[in-house]
């Protein structure tokens, strides 16, 4: 009795273990089964990798269209709210659309605080470029935008700022610059020329670029091709800076023949390097100029007798 119970529980061992192997085998299968649609997505993630680049971005037009809506919602919204926060602050009746007008005119102070609210404009701008490049961190933002030279020099985008001011220095002796929203707010303060100047070289060139040549051209030219999007591309930039310079009607145009060019070094060099650092050499001796212009003034208006003597 005791061997027919030994023999019978090695039976059934010996059919567990069979079944065991049967299903581990099954298992090992549908393991496989479902390891290859996996392989093959992975497969396919690493060759779309390898193929994006600057010219062949991993976001669409109509992404990029709506990264660059959403920069001017920024640059729009951003600085209003600060200023009605800071009105606010200050006591003035938020409902009274004329005193809220009268002070942004009035207050030194409120266009103070609008400018200084566009650099968390250009940081929340800058962060949705991110996101967008990088596809939340699958590529490299560096990689996707173009962080090389492509050919250029710095002497290269040394000569061609020096040029543009001579050619704006040119067109503004013979189309002199007319009043505007923008040489009212620097002349309303001092700080706000320091502030500016900042914003101008250390933040503006670094998002402006990021939007217009790195995603709004990068998606442009493989949609529409490369003519279209410089055109599409310069038209963009020189719109969001028209109301700040109108009726200037020669600053407008040095702005778009900027736009221009610098989008043409982005075509040629097929990267964004060379066109962050262009634009940041251009704002840079603007800035300068900005800060320097009173102390110039002042010099010219005393050699100025002496020299007629």
């Amino acid at each position: 009795m005791f061997w027919k119970q030994t023999s019978s529980w090695k039976r059934y061992n010996l059919e567990l273990n069979f079944k065991l192997a049967k299903l581990a085998n099954v298992e090992n299968e549908q393991i496989q089964d479902y390891n290859a649609p996996l392989k093959k997505q992975l497969d396919s993630l690493t060759a779309e990798s390898a193929k994006s680049s600057p010219d062949n971005p991993p976001w669409n037009s109509w992404i990029a269209l709506l990264v660059w809506l959403a920069s001017v919602f920024f640059i729009a919204v951003v600085p209003s709210i600060g200023v009605l926060i800071y009105l606010a602050s200050t006591g003035i009746n938020l409902n009274d659309s004329a005193k809220i007008t009268g002070a942004i005119q009035n207050d030194p102070t409120s266009l103070l605080v609008n400018v200084i609210c566009v650099i968390p404009a250009h940081i929340l701008t800058l962060l949705l470029a991110w996101l967008v490049v990088t596809k939340s961190r699958k590529y490299s933002f560096r990689e996707m935008l173009g962080w090389e030279w492509g050919g250029f020099r710095f002497l290269h985008l040394l000569g061609i700022v020096v040029g543009f001011f001579i050619f704006a220095a040119i067109l503004g002796y013979f189309v002199p610059e007319q009043e505007n929203e923008f040489l009212k707010m620097l002349r309303s303060s001092r700080t706000i020329v320091f502030v500016v100047a900042l914003i101008a070289t250390f933040s503006a060139p670094i998002v402006e670029e990021v939007v217009y040549r790195g995603v709004l051209y990068s998606a442009f030219q493989r949609t529409f091709g490369v003519a279209a999007a410089v055109s599409l591309v310069t038209i963009l930039f020189a719109a969001v800076h028209v109301p700040q310079y109108y009726p200037s009607y020669a600053s407008i145009f040095v702005i778009c023949l900027l736009s221009l060019v610098i989008t043409l070094i982005r075509v040629k060099s097929g990267n964004l390097f060379p066109c962050i650092v262009l634009h940041t050499i251009f704002n840079g001796i603007q800035s300068l100029l900005l800060i320097i212009e009173p102390y110039l003034r002042q010099a010219a208006e005393k050699a100025q007798p002496a020299f007629w003597q």
